[in-house]
């Protein structure tokens, strides 16, 4: 994470959800410079996957937070674990690339080659259109003097929580009121899915987490709190037992804090077992030597159809999810 001025997360919020790509955009026909020097003019392009086009969806992409383009390499920050910090703010490089007539071919690490066609919609707004499977992304540019990372790193707790293997309490406090959930020792939250499972266990001391037993499963939610944007509420749903409440803060990017409402207990728990995401799977759905859940970020708004014509002479067979 990296703290930055709370008047910077209220105007970075209106820039981020008050974007609308609809088809009465007017886009800049003839831009002044060339595409490179276009991808390079920013340090960051966050992707704001809910002004999504169309039905498909490209891997690389639709798990990174931002992306960047420095002399032929290609950047994302796919994970919130070091969010602002890892590769000095870039994340970490995904692949090369090569931007000529407004046409960007990239060679990713894991997902190989895959070409879009540049379109900007205005000064810091570029969509990414894609004819393998008709779907556009769009791309806000930023410099990371004025690119709000907590605000992205707080809006995606939910993803945050999915980036270690296990969450190990570490600490309970002194006071409150005995309850149920003073035995569960481990939690889960998994990629994949639904996206919203967890699992507990009250195993003790497990040193390698893949033999943790779990011993219940149900799903969580993460919700905001009223003029607190560095506060979430946790919300674990047991199939089988009664919900418990939590109010959730992020001591650091391995550490959080759950307080028990109704017992007024507090909990730490520490990550173990980080998570690197490159991509999610492969087009078969199995997992890659990268991550070894599926993992991406979900589009909260409605899927709509894209209005982009395909004006790509040959459209070459590529493997999409």
């Amino acid at each position: 994470m990296k703290t930055t001025k709370l008047l910077l997360g209220f105007a970075f919020i209106a820039t981020v959800f008050t974007s609308c790509y609809v088809e009465e955009t007017n886009y800049i026909e003839e831009p002044s410079i060339s595409l490179n020097q276009l991808l390079n003019s920013y340090d960051l392009w966050y992707v704001d996957v809910n002004a999504t086009q169309g039905y498909g969806e490209t891997p690389f992409l639709q798990i990174a937070f931002t992306v960047s383009f420095n002399n032929g390499r290609m950047y994302a920050n796919n994970n919130l674990v070091g969010f602002g910090s890892q590769g000095s703010g870039y994340g970490v490089q995904i692949g090369n690339y090569d931007a000529y007539d407004m046409i960007l071919d990239v060679d990713h690490v894991i997902d190989g080659f895959d070409s879009f066609d540049v379109y900007q919609v205005d000064n810091n707004t570029i969509e990414l259109y894609n004819p393998y499977n008709d779907t556009s992304y769009f791309l806000e540019g930023y410099q990371k003097s004025n690119f709000d990372y907590d605000f992205i790193f707080y809006d995606n707790i939910h993803y945050f929580l999915q980036e270690y293997e296990a969450w190990e309490k570490t600490y309970t406090s002194n006071y409150g009121a005995l309850n149920d959930f003073d035995n569960e020792n481990y939690l889960q939250f998994l990629s994949g899915g639904n996206d919203a499972t967890f699992r507990s266990s009250q195993d003790q001391n497990v040193y390698n987490t893949n033999n943790i037993f779990w011993d219940f499963v149900g799903d969580y939610g993460v919700g905001d709190v009223s003029g607190n944007s560095y506060l979430k509420t946790l919300t674990l749903d047991y199939d089988f037992f009664n919900n418990e409440y939590f109010e959730l803060s992020v001591i650091n990017d391995s550490t959080v804090e759950l307080y028990h409402a109704s017992s007024g207990t507090v909990y730490e728990f520490r990550g173990s077992g980080y998570i690197q995401y490159y991509r999610s799977t492969d087009a078969e759905g199995k997992s890659t030597a990268e991550v070894d859940r599926f993992k991406k970020r979900k589009q909260k708004t409605k899927k709509i159809e894209n209005i982009r014509t395909n004006t790509r002479n040959t459209v070459e067979s590529i493997s999409i999810i």
